[in-house]
C-alpha cells in the first residue's frame, strides 16, 4: 500500500500533467489538431487511471 501512495499515484499525476501541458502547448503554437485531439484523449484516460488509483488508496487506507 505504501508503494501505491508513495510512488504510483505521484507518477500517474505527473503523467496527466505532462500530457496536459503537451496538448496545450501544441494547441497554442498552432500545431496539428489531430495531435492535440490525441493528447487530450490520452489525458482523459490517464485521469481515469489516476482517479481509480487515488480512490483505491483511500479505500484500502480505511481497511488497515
Amino acid at each position: 500500500m505504501h508503494a501505491l501512495t508513495a510512488y504510483i499515484i505521484p507518477f500517474a499525476l505527473a503523467a496527466v500533467f505532462t500530457v496536459l501541458l503537451l496538448g496545450l502547448w501544441n494547441m497554442l503554437r498552432g500545431g496539428s489538431p489531430n495531435l492535440s485531439q490525441t493528447l487530450m484523449r490520452w489525458r482523459v484516460v490517464l485521469q481515469f487511471i489516476a482517479l481509480c488509483l487515488v480512490m483505491a488508496a483511500i479505500y484500502f487506507s480505511g481497511k488497515y
